[in-house]
């Protein structure tokens, strides 16, 4: 019979580095670890560019295309995850995190459809994920991710909003009355739907389809102002 196999020197070390990582951030429990594909983007970077050309930038694989496929740790924790990119330690928060989400043909299959997470980490650099058919683990881990920073954010967003505050998610914003876009402004009783399909999102006011007309990649924690409206519409309708 075979017994567990034995870490090497290195592997020891890595995951020294990564506990003690974790450990200065106040991560909690470690839950999982998956092996993925990363690379990092600087967040400077991205601004100097604008919001609107972090699509063209994730969809070529950032700066070096090599970069796109470079090997990456995941691990899991309760209140966020470290990444490990060429045993560079890149740490996450659940609370803090701006996770942008953007599905993108392959470049030598444009049917081949994967999706890349772009998620901001503690030091202000962003790490950008690779997920699809090759990254079997992909689906798990995403789901994870979005759990645990929707679990984090949704009581501060409930906070701010209880406190007058304006919430925004690209060129949408809510408060606790209304939700709107340029011009565009309805009380929550008019929302009736929320949808987010093809890259896009659209709201249905009065029974009436509206779109802002930012992409869903141009949207920080899409699936946070998702929950929110949706708990909005629910509140304001008598549902349970």
């Amino acid at each position: 019979m075979t017994g567990p196999m034995r870490r090497t020197r290195n592997e020891e070390l890595l995951l020294a580095r990564i506990s003690a990582a974790a450990g200065r951030e106040h991560l909690g429990r470690r839950r999982a670890t998956y092996a993925g594909a990363a690379h990092t983007a600087h967040a400077k970077a991205l601004r100097d560019r604008g919001i609107r050309g972090l699509s063209a930038l994730l969809r070529y694989g950032g700066p070096s295309p090599a970069n796109a496929r470079d090997d990456a740790r995941l691990d899991l924790y309760e209140y966020g995850m470290t990444v490990v990119v060429k045993r560079r330690i890149h740490v996450v928060r659940y609370d803090t995190t701006s996770v942008f989400r953007t599905s993108t043909p392959h470049s030598h299959d444009a049917a081949h459809v994967g999706t890349i997470y772009t998620l901001t980490g503690v030091d202000g650099e962003r790490v950008v994920l690779r997920g699809g058919p090759e990254h079997g683990d992909a689906e798990e881990w995403w789901s994870e991710i979005q759990l645990g920073v929707t679990r984090a954010q949704l009581p501060l967003a409930l906070s701010a909003l209880d406190k007058g505050e304006r919430l925004t998610f690209g060129d949408i914003w809510l408060t606790r009355e209304e939700v709107g876009y340029g011009e565009t402004r309805a009380r929550w009783p008019q929302i009736r739907n929320i949808w987010i399909r093809k890259g896009a999102v659209k709201l249905d006011i009065d029974g009436t389809w509206h779109e802002p007309g930012c992409r869903i990649s141009e949207i920080p924690n899409l699936f946070l102002l998702r929950a929110l409206v949706e708990l909005f519409h629910h509140n304001v309708n008598g549902c349970d």
